[in-house]
């Protein structure tokens, strides 16, 4: 599955970005999510959402072998992981992400707690 979004219905409210840090690292903390909002200013109220769309970019860059294909979505083994950060430079929609208090980068897992929590139905996932 393919999690997309519909750019004309997102108000920003980044509740999709409260519950992925919650639910991957425990965390109220926006900056931990693995998606990405930015707001389309001066126009008010246009948000772009930057989603993972699982294109396996970031497996290929891997040196180390350490993120993998499993059930249609790619997966970081953080054992193999070597923490030199190929994958965020060569994902396409920036969405390899990494924060300032982990050495190791993390993406989406289709886990779908944002689709299940986003209020307008912005997020939803495609076979």
């Amino acid at each position: 599955m393919v999690l997309e979004y519909k750019e004309s219905a997102c108000s920003g409210c980044r509740a999709c970005q409260l519950v992925c840090a919650l639910s991957n690292f425990k965390e109220i903390n926006p900056a931990k999510a693995a998606l990405a909002i930015e707001g389309q200013f001066p126009s008010p109220g246009k948000y772009t959402v930057h989603v993972c769309n699982q294109c396996g970019a970031c497996a290929e860059a891997c040196p180390a072998e350490a993120i993998y294909l499993d059930e249609g979505r790619y997966l970081i083994d953080y054992e193999k992981c070597i923490s030199c950060m190929s994958c965020v430079d060569a994902c396409p929609n920036k969405v390899m992400m990494t924060h300032k208090n982990l050495d190791m980068p993390f993406k989406c897992n289709n886990c779908g707690q944002c689709v299940a929590i986003c209020p307008r139905d912005a997020l939803t996932f495609r076979e």
